[in-house]
């Protein structure tokens, strides 16, 4: 058979036909075992702990970010054939823009500091696995899509806007994929409508016809709702707290104190020798053994971090935004001065995180509207988006739940001083 069908919960089937270059280059491209091993690597990090249902992986939404694509290019070509040149590097950015993903995602990227944009770039311009691929498909692909990636070069505006931007393939899939693994039906952005507004502006750029005005306007909604529902969720912000804190732990214990493969040794003790390799081996699987080896053989403090985690014994968390800096200081003292007080570490059990609001940002892949004659800002022409410009972050105290009812005590005090 010359075609390869994924058959996707959101999409339905994603179909793929060898005979045709560039859809033969994204077979190879997800046969190599870099792409596969985001099989390995949970979209949404430790959120399964709170979201039963989050259990998707990077590999799945990758697919589905590539077929979004496809479609988009497909409705653009509609005005400037001149795109089509563009399509393998649209294709393979698409696709592999997660490929440089770390154990559990983002929360991944807090624990060990890394950041997944650099390594995909890094991944595409260096692994043979996918360098020769796309290199064999057209000398020059590889460095396009990992200056893509990092956004630097770009070959197109319009392809660059599909790829990073307010309304690029990768927010319109998680949006999806996310609402639904997780649960959460806010409403699904109308993808149908929001692809059929797509257009080209005077100036190459991408632009939306007015006709999808409300589609977007719906799905910029959804994603306000979605961060302040999911991804800065009250057990989420406490999950990640709790991995960093292990993994700050692990790297001061030190080799002598705990054991750790060859692999995530580097990824501890040596990160700036990590090479690709290295890189690669590390995934949910790995990540999530040495959590529960740390748990049954490491010393005390580890141990106890990892079977809070691992048995979903969670710390509490109060969000205290409304509170001054220095209130916010006072409440994170007498948080510790409690957990001392009953004989505890307050280390590695209090702490304050702060969840950065994610609004729309005009200035940084802002959207427009292309009406044929008028290039216009959408806030300008949209009030409700115009109030999604500035939105309030969250700042969760984090404590042992034996002191959870006098911190709140206190924290109520310190509000009703203010």
């Amino acid at each position: 058979m010359s075609d390869r069908t994924y058959h996707d919960p959101l999409h339905g089937g994603i179909v793929l036909d060898k005979k045709d270059r560039s859809e033969a280059m994204v077979i190879a491209l997800i046969d190599a075992s870099p792409f596969q091993r985001l099989r390995r690597i949970r979209q949404l990090g430790p959120a399964f702990l709170t979201f039963h249902g989050a259990e998707s992986s990077r590999f799945t939404h990758s697919l589905g970010v590539f077929h979004l694509a496809r479609r988009a290019l497909n409705r653009l070509i509609k005005f400037n054939k001149g795109l089509e040149e563009f399509r393998g590097i649209l294709y393979g950015a698409a696709l592999l823009h997660d490929v440089g993903h770390g154990p559990l995602s983002h929360t991944g990227e807090e624990m060990f500091g890394l950041k997944h944009e650099a390594w995909s770039s890094r991944l595409v311009r260096e692994h043979p696995d996918l360098r020769n691929i796309l290199e064999a498909y057209k000398p020059g692909t590889a460095n396009a899509i990992g200056n893509l990636l990092e956004g630097k070069e770009v070959p197109h505006p319009s392809i660059k806007a599909l790829i990073s931007s307010q309304l690029d393939c990768d927010r319109l899939d998680y949006l999806l994929r996310d609402s639904y693994s997780t649960g959460t039906n806010f409403g699904n952005p109308d993808l149908d409508r929001i692809l059929l507004a797509l257009t080209i502006a005077p100036d190459e750029g991408l632009a939306i016809h007015p006709k999808g005005l409300i589609a977007v306007e719906h799905y910029l909604i959804v994603r306000n709702l979605m961060y302040r529902s999911v991804y800065n969720h009250r057990l989420n912000e406490v999950c990640t707290w709790l991995l960093e804190q292990i993994v700050k732990l692990a790297r001061e214990l030190g080799p002598n104190q705990i054991w750790a493969d060859k692999s995530m040794a580097k990824w501890l003790w040596e990160p700036n020798e990590i090479n690709l390799e290295t890189f690669l081996a590390n995934d949910d699987l790995r990540t999530g053994y040495h959590l529960i080896h740390w748990k049954e053989e490491g010393p005390e403090q580890l141990s106890e971090l990892c079977s809070r985690l691992l048995n979903r014994n969670l710390l509490k968390a109060i969000e205290i935004r409304h509170l001054s800096n220095c209130e916010q200081l006072e409440a994170l003292a007498f948080a510790r001065n409690l957990v001392e007080r009953d004989g505890q570490d307050p280390s590695f059990s209090c702490g304050l995180r702060h969840a950065e609001p994610h609004g729309y940002h005009p200035y940084i892949g802002g959207l427009r509207l292309w009406d044929g004659k008028d290039l216009t800002a959408l806030e300008t022409k949209s009030p409700l988006v115009e109030s999604l410009i500035d939105p309030i972050g969250s700042t969760w105290l984090i404590h042992p739940r034996e002191v959870h009812q006098e911190l709140k005590d206190k924290v109520q005090k310190l509000q009703n001083n203010s």
